[in-house]
């Protein structure tokens, strides 16, 4: 089978797009070409896929890529079997053409929901636009397959569709924590925290622990960012892949998610969370619903309240300063991620779905 993978919003390093289901499209022996903003990234495609380069559709500048888009799909759609989409925008690139293979959209949030959470859409047009989001859903679920990222968003769509979690993969074995070392895990925004990650590390500075970020931010947060590392603050990775960026989680005392409560976050499981756990970190997390549920079940860090670097930093304190704690509840994280949220679990289950839709026959 042959697959044609397209997006214009994400990093083309994306974890959920190309660590799992791309690497497992092709452990299962499918060519994958995978369109995506390369050039606009800065990085180049893995040698295990067939990499077309897309623009960038940013903020408000997306018709471009979604033109460009278009005219890949439009020049490919004769010799894949399958599509799989990953942007909202890209209902558009697919939209009114003809002979078109299978088309799968990968629903990674609540789109209507994230709205709210972007700055450069005025006010009075977040009504309309939320409008409009949620009627391209109801035309994409009569005209495409669909593909969940949380069982949330079920509640949004009229059939039933698989639910295709964010997990993540876990590793045969892990380094216990140690002691001195905070990481974050992720895009870094406003909403996301940045602001307490930086407040919460000024406060650990006297107590000699260091706070690790690893992830792009937006445009409104570099400013911030930067200050802090030339302050000696904290350590700025930007934008790692995947792979090389889970690397840094090993040994860390903690795993941050500080998360605002914002609506697009309510019903959304953190991948960091599922990260951290799976290299045995205690997880520091605000009190998002699915985040408490998972880390609460499981003992395996501590819930602090939003918006409040004060009591990020005592959390910390209280784990570096009890080993046996930390120790244990990094050890009952990573059991809970093996057996519960390993990856390959759930490669087969999508591997098989898209070869029903592509056509393959077993």
């Amino acid at each position: 089978m042959h697959v044609l993978v397209m997006t214009v919003v994400h990093h083309p390093e994306d974890a959920r797009i190309l660590h799992r289901q791309i690497r497992a499209l092709v452990d299962a022996g499918h060519e994958v070409t995978y369109a995506a903003p390369y050039t606009a990234r800065g990085v180049m495609a893995r040698s295990w896929v067939n990499g077309v380069d897309l623009p960038r559709a940013a903020e408000r500048r997306r018709l471009s890529a979604v033109r460009a888009a278009r005219k890949v799909f439009k020049r490919m759609r004769d010799q894949v079997d399958l599509v799989v989409i990953h942007d909202p925008e890209l209902l558009l690139a697919v939209a009114g053409v003809r002979r078109r293979p299978p088309v799968v959209w990968d629903v990674h949030e609540d789109t209507p929901a994230t709205l709210s959470l972007k700055p450069w859409l005025p006010a009075f047009l977040r009504p309309p636009v939320r409008f409009l989001a949620r009627m391209f859903e109801g035309v994409a679920e009569r005209h495409l397959h669909l593909l969940l990222a949380e069982s949330a968003y079920a509640g949004r769509f009229s059939r039933t569709h698989l639910v295709v979690p964010n997990e993540t993969w876990v590793p045969d074995a892990v380094t216990a924590p140690g002691d001195d070392r905070v990481v974050y895990l992720g895009w870094l925004s406003e909403a996301r925290g940045v602001h307490d990650a930086i407040e919460a590390a000024r406060l650990l500075r006297p107590h000699r622990v260091s706070v690790e970020l690893i992830g792009y931010a937006d445009p409104q947060s570099r400013p911030a960012l930067n200050a802090a590392v030339a302050e000696g603050v904290l350590e700025w990775r930007d934008f790692m892949p995947n792979d090389e960026a889970l690397k840094r989680l090993d040994g860390a005392l903690a795993g941050l998610s500080l998360l605002h409560d914002e609506p697009n976050y309510r019903h959304s499981m953190p991948t960091k969370i599922v990260e951290y756990m799976a290299h045995g970190v205690p997880v520091i997390t605000t009190p998002s619903p699915r985040a408490v549920e998972l880390v609460e079940r499981y003992n395996s860090g501590v819930v602090v309240p939003w918006n409040d670097p004060r009591a990020v930093a005592d959390a910390v304190l209280f784990l570096r300063n009890d080993s046996r704690e930390r120790h244990a509840r990094g050890a009952r994280g990573y059991a809970a991620a093996r057996a519960n949220h390993h990856w390959p679990n759930s490669a087969r289950r999508f591997v098989a779905q898209l070869e029903e839709w592509g056509g393959v026959k077993n």
